[in-house]
């Protein structure tokens, strides 16, 4: 029920015009220079065209000698004369085409790099330029097949193709000059047939592209799902979903795989249809000719000539016909990368137009503010706030999770457009300021921090973008980072890292504890002292103790600038300003902290329900558990000696002596056992037999292709044995010319009929098993992606893009070892081999002398695939990393939006297509002389067969038919084996993929979740031991993360983890899942080994519920689903039941479509908490033994905290329960708490045991305290 404007603002943010790309938009960005280059190439296309069909001139004249000479019209020397004088131009006819060919194929090879390569870039600066609700539509995933497999098509559509088409172009219409000025009459009879060609060609092509659109569309979906699972990774591999993620994948193949059998069949269809046409064509020429050479019209070298022109011209026209379905699949690719690349987003980051203030106070005014977010408008988000904020001034936003905090983030940042009302800064209307300079006088910290794949200083210098200090030189703005670093209490752990500011965070940060990566997020966010500082949870991530820290820091950050904090804990904003209370998208309290107390209203019980336990009653008790009760008393003390014997340096030095040993020890046999698989050079027959294996089922379809392969392939020598026989028909007389004319011309129709059937069978048979090998290929790389072990995704070159576009395009090139491209190989050697037979079988002098160039047409064809072959796996590599920045910039947009980080990505991503443009331009000026060599090669070998042949004439050796059979056979045969090579490039292709793929499927993680071996435990008790455990992440091996831990939690406990950010936390329930092997020291779960337990079934007894919590892209029931153990069945009621355990049924029913309503990717139409809570529900269906707690509560606010946390309480009932918090309140009730520290355990002991020890712990609580005394 929304009004008409308020339609118009939602609609205008997510609209996309679908439109139809144009051929010639794939133009768009030539520059003058280029296009003078495609113009010279297609000139010079245009010559070495031409220059083909003269020789059909020559080889008329020729016969014209040869059949006088044999009907002794003339003298031998005459003879030979006129045969030298003509093989001779057969030679300059080769120089020729070599020079032209090589011009033209040069140009445009280059010229489609360059453009390809403008497409790119364009591309991404258009996605980086869309505003933030055109993504909560579109995945990371689907980006980066845009970028790289869609690409690809175009430049495949704009490249050389376009230069051979025009070359064939002008080769038709030469011939048809040539034919015509000869003899028009035969040119007609022999014409009629060719419209029929061309229009079913038209038609077929026209729905092959349709399938083709169709089939991309379910592929992007897939990669979507892809990309979602593998960038979180951790979840699918807790809670054992690999399976179902993959029959997710799968079912959108299934639709991509329908679509593509259909074009397959289609494809069949067109190419055994034109061959039929064409034979019937040879059929009606050689029969009329036959009657024109009786009427004396015409010489029997008249007839072949002209016969030939039209076989060149229509040849040529064939030869365009694969390329111009290359143009329209290049079409099809640029409609949707041209949508984004035209589209204007209603926010435009890049538009110049608006104010620029000269001085910026910093006066924020909501005006009655009405929201809804594009994506899911049937829920308003904020209702008719209004609120003023003051120059200078901090104001904290809290209340309930979902009741429109961020959003009023979001939209200060200006992301999405309020659908009513107004928001000013220092009186100016946010619509009327430029968009980028508005966003750099701003800073972001967000609640889940996002780091990119960089060096620290380098995350940090992000801060600096548009800023006076970008442009300043590196020592000074190091200083500027370090000073940033230090305020936000980050610049210590910074140092004690090996490479310190050069550290490298990895993909999303992931090499930092969550803590580090907040503080960097922090520092980065203060480096250029913006005047506007905006808090999104900044410190939910931390500990006590920095949180402490980084609190003073931006208490003296937010100085003398306006700062909006949203904080759930209380304890963070104590000293804001004005405090204002939301619930349900409106404003229901403002005020200072102590006017909100005083009131006794939602801000008091919010604070009541943060309260820590007074330190005093504290101490009572404290007092009285050590009189009553002993047990706890020995537990105590036995443990107290445990950590004095631990600290006591001399044994310390052995233990550490010892782990870094076997550290090291672990290294190697991981890296033994990753080389084996990787740096193996699989053999071409090694990967076809894989392939084979994998493509096992359709091998009766394939047997059936190759069969009409073969089929396919004889038909040439048996065309040289009829043409032959003709020509030697032509030089009788009378009625033997008549008789003999009229069955040869019918022996080409059954030709024809053969053709037709085995081209449609060899299309449809080798589509069908190609499209099922593409989905198997997809579908078991994906779920082999899956099931390595996590180490293997903490590795640079398996970032979430280069996995997500080697799915899309390793699959879709094995198919150049598979399928047709295998069959037409086998067609040509069929040819070659039987044309070979028949040659040596009839005259075995001339079949040698035309034998002795094959090599040469053999070898510059082979060369070229060598070359190609090399620049094939540079290029790939280097795309996959550029696609990487692609994918990482799209899936972090909300961070470079508010960075304004556009530019500097788009910079980073041209550098990095410096290299593949490199090795392209190599491959233009390279590659293309061995192509231009095969092109001239046959025109030598005509000039010598016919020397040779003459000679063999003269001493009465050979005669007609027997020299033209062998040419025939030998020649034509030699010509289509020239096609093979134009498959070298997807054979190249198809065999670096073929081995990216047969490593990924063969490579055995260490920590196997297939495997099936190990004890299966079918109870468990939930006794968790941790034993002198020692850890250093495999790709930090120099770094220790635990230094001997000990940890005993028994059956039932609820135990918490605390302690300073990046002590091992998060680690020691990482190991807990068996998510790494420590490196020394052992775990056990009820007293086994977990190095000993099947994989798979530890993890189905435990259940983690992670401190960023990553939903799919499905409705909230499939996502709560998704925790249920193998053969599992809840029912709604089980659904309900966890959802109202985690306290969300309520939020889930209000939604319009309730269960079914759609997350979003990667869950962003849910706000922090509810996500959280959902998460919460996905762990508790499973009802697991172990239940895994990664800061569960961060996200949320305290009023759903409270919830959650009883639902928590709840659901610890009956379990064991290992839970990391920075939030003390979330944990006093535990049963034992451990306080680590740098690696080991420092204090345990319950809240009141802690306390009482007045050590680490009590600081921690003291700093936390809100009460007010």
């Amino acid at each position: 029920n929304l009004d008409e404007t308020q339609e118009k603002i939602l609609n205008e943010q997510v609209k996309i015009e679908h439109t139809k790309a144009t051929y010639w938009q794939l133009y768009t960005f030539a520059s003058k220079r280029d296009w003078l280059i495609m113009i010279i190439g297609i000139v010079f296309a245009a010559i070495s065209g031409a220059a083909i069909p003269v020789t059909t001139i020559v080889f008329g004249q020729m016969i014209n000698y040869f059949t006088e000479f044999q009907k002794g019209q003339i003298s031998n020397n005459n003879f030979i004369d006129k045969v030298n004088y003509f093989a001779l131009f057969f030679v300059y006819l080769a120089i020729i085409v070599f020079v032209s060919t090589y011009i033209y194929m040069a140009a445009w090879v280059y010229t489609g790099e360059r453009l390809t390569r403008q497409i790119r870039e364009r591309y991404l600066r258009a996605i980086l330029r869309q505003n933030i609700a055109y993504f909560d539509k579109l995945g990371a995933g689907e980006i980066t097949t845009r970028i790289t497999s869609d690409t690809h098509l175009i430049q495949d559509g704009i490249s050389e193709k376009v230069a051979m088409s025009f070359s064939y172009a002008a080769q038709f219409l030469s011939a048809f000059i040539i034919a015509f000025t000869k003899s028009w009459k035969m040119t007609l009879v022999i014409c009629a047939l060719i419209p029929l060609i061309s229009i079913t060609s038209t038609i077929l092509n026209k729905f092959t592209a349709i399938f083709m659109k169709r089939s991309l569309d379910y592929y992007s979906k897939s990669g979507t799902i892809a990309e979602e699972s593998i960038s979180t990774v951790r979840t699918a591999v807790a809670f054992g979903i690999q399976s179902k993620l993959s029959k997710l994948y799968d079912s959108h193949l299934i639709f991509a795989k329908k679509e593509g059998i259909k074009k397959s069949i289609l494809n069949g269809a067109s190419l055994g249809v034109i061959y039929f046409f064409m034979y019937s064509t040879y059929a009606l020429a050689f029969w009329y000719g036959s009657t024109l050479i009786l009427k004396a019209e015409l010489t029997s070298g008249d007839v072949v000539n002209v016969f030939f022109a039209v076989l060149i011209g229509s040849f040529a026209l064939g030869n365009i016909a694969p390329d111009i379905q290359a143009f329209s699949f290049a079409i099809g690719a640029g409609s949707k990368i041209f949508e984004t690349i035209n589209r204007t987003p209603p926010i435009d980051i890049a538009s110049e137009s608006g104010e620029k203030l000269d001085n910026v106070e910093g006066r924020i005014q909501l005006k009655n503010i009405s929201f809804i977010y594009p994506a899911r408008p049937e829920v308003m988000t904020l209702k008719k706030v209004s609120l003023d904020i003051d120059p200078g001034t901090t104001v904290a936003l809290v209340g309930s999770s979902g009741s429109g905090k961020s959003t009023i983030v979001s939209l200060i940042l200006r992301f999405y457009d309020p659908v009513e009302g107004e928001i000013y800064l220092d009186g100016h209307n946010l619509k009327d300021l430029n968009l980028q300079w508005l966003r750099r006088q701003i800073s972001l910290v967000g609640q889940e921090p996002v780091l990119f794949n960089t060096t620290i200083a380098g995350n940090v210098a992000h801060g600096l973008i548009g800023s006076v200090y970008e442009k300043i030189d590196k020592n000074k703005k190091h200083i500027m980072i370090e000073q940033a670093c230090k305020m936000a209490n980050a610049h210590d752990f910074i140092m004690n890292l090996p490479d310190k500011y050069e550290t490298n965070v990895g993909e999303r940060g992931f090499l930092l504890s969550g803590g580090q990566k907040q503080r960097i997020a922090i520092a980065r966010a203060i480096v250029k002292d913006p005047k506007i500082l905006l808090l999104d949870e900044a410190t939910s991530a931390l500990d006590t103790q920095s949180e402490g820290i980084v609190q003073d820091a931006l208490d003296k950050a937010s100085k003398n600038r306006t700062t909006i904090v949203i904080a759930h804990r209380l304890s963070t904003i104590r000293n804001a300003t004005k405090i204002v209370v939301m619930n349900q998208g409106v404003i229901v309290e403002t005020g200072t902290h102590d006017d909100l107390m005083s009131k006794k209203g939602n801000y008091f019980k919010l604070v009541e329900a943060q309260r820590i336990q007074q330190i005093k009653k504290a101490k009572e008790s404290a007092d009285t558990l050590t009189e009553n009760v002993n047990v706890s008393d020995v537990l105590l003390t036995v443990k107290k000696e445990d950590i004095i014997s631990e600290e006591d340096y001399a044994i310390g030095r052995v233990i550490t002596n010892k782990s870094a040993s076997s550290a090291i020890l672990a290294k190697r046999k991981a890296d033994l056992e990753a080389g084996t698989k990787f740096d193996y050079e699989f053999t071409t027959r090694e990967l076809l037999q894989k392939i084979a294996k994998i493509n096992k089922p359709e091998i009766p379809f394939i047997i059936l292709g190759l069969f009409a392969s073969i089929v396919s392939g004889v038909v040439y020598p048996i065309f040289a044995i009829i043409f032959a026989k003709i020509l030697q028909s032509f030089a009788k007389t009378g009625d033997e010319l008549r008789h003999d004319a009229r069955f040869w011309a019918l022996m080409f129709l059954v030709i024809a009929v053969v053709t037709m059937i085995s081209n449609f069978i060899q299309g449809s048979s080798f589509g069908f098993s190609g499209e099922n090998l593409t989905l198997r290929i997809r579908s078991m790389s994906y779920a082999a992606i899956l099931r390595q072990d996590i180490s293997f995704f903490d590795e640079e070159q398996n970032n979430v893009g280069a996995l997500t576009s080697a799915l899309s395009l390793d699959a879709t090139q094995v198919n150049g070892l598979a399928g047709i491209t295998l069959g037409t190989i086998l067609q040509v050697s069929v040819t070659l081999i039987s044309g070979l037979i028949v040659a040596l079988a009839i005259g075995w002098k001339l079949a040698l002398v035309c034998l002795a160039c094959i090599p040469l047409l053999v070898g510059s064809g082979v060369l070229r695939m060598k070359m190609l072959n090399g620049f094939q796996q540079k290029t790939k590599k280097s795309y996959n990393h550029s696609a990487q920045i692609a994918c990482e910039g799209a899936g972090n947009i909300r961070t470079v939006a508010a960075l304004t980080r556009e530019e500097d990505l788009w910079n980073i991503y041209h550098k990095l297509l410096d290299e593949p443009m490199k090795q392209g331009f190599n491959n233009a000026f390279l590659a293309s002389i061995t192509f231009a060599f095969a092109q001239c090669v046959n025109f030598l070998t005509n000039a010598l067969a016919f020397w040779y042949g003459s000679r063999l004439f003269v001493s009465g050796e050979y005669n007609l038919e027997k020299m033209f059979t062998v040419f025939m056979a030998i020649i034509f045969g030699s010509i289509s084996a020239g096609r093979v090579f134009a498959f070298a490039p997807d054979i190249a292709k198809a065999k670096s993929s073929a081995a990216t793929i047969i490593s990924l499927l063969e490579r055995t993680p260490l920590i196997d979740s297939w495997s099936h071996t190990g004890k299966k435990l079918e109870k468990v008790e939930g006794n968790i031991k941790f034993t002198e455990v020692h850890f250093r992440y495999p790709t930090r091996p120099h770094v220790k993360v635990l230094r001997g831990l000990n940890i005993e939690v028994k059956s039932g406990q609820y135990a918490a983890l605390v302690g300073p950010s990046g002590c091992g936390k998060s680690t020691t329930i990482g190991l807990t899942e068996r998510f790494y092997e420590t490196t020394g020291g052992k775990i056990e779960i009820d007293g086994t080994d977990i190095t000993t337990i099947n994989v798979s079934n530890l993890r189905k007894h435990i259940a983690l519920v992670s401190q960023e919590p990553s939903l799919y892209d499905m409705t909230i029931k499939e996502n709560i689903l998704l925790g249920c153990k193998p053969n599992q069945n809840p029912t709604q009621e089980d659904i309900e039941r966890v959802c109202k355990e985690s306290n969300i049924h309520n939020f889930i029913i209000s939604l319009p479509n309730g269960y079914d309503t759609n997350v979003g990717n990667k869950g962003t139409q849910l706000s922090g908490g509810q996500k959280q809570r959902i998460a919460i529900a996905r762990a508790l269906i499973r009802n697991p033994k172990i239940l895994l707690l990664d800061e569960a509560t961060s996200a949320l606010d305290s009023e759903s905290e409270k919830v959650v946390q009883k639902a928590l309480d709840v659901a610890a009932k009956g379990r064991t329960t290992l839970a990391i918090a920075h939030r003390l309140s979330t944990i006093q009730h535990a049963d034992v708490i451990f306080v680590i520290k740098e690696g080991k355990v420092a204090e345990q002991g319950t809240h009141q045991e802690l306390l009482a020890q007045n050590g680490i712990y009590f600081t921690m609580v003291q700093e936390q305290d809100l009460g007010d005394d």
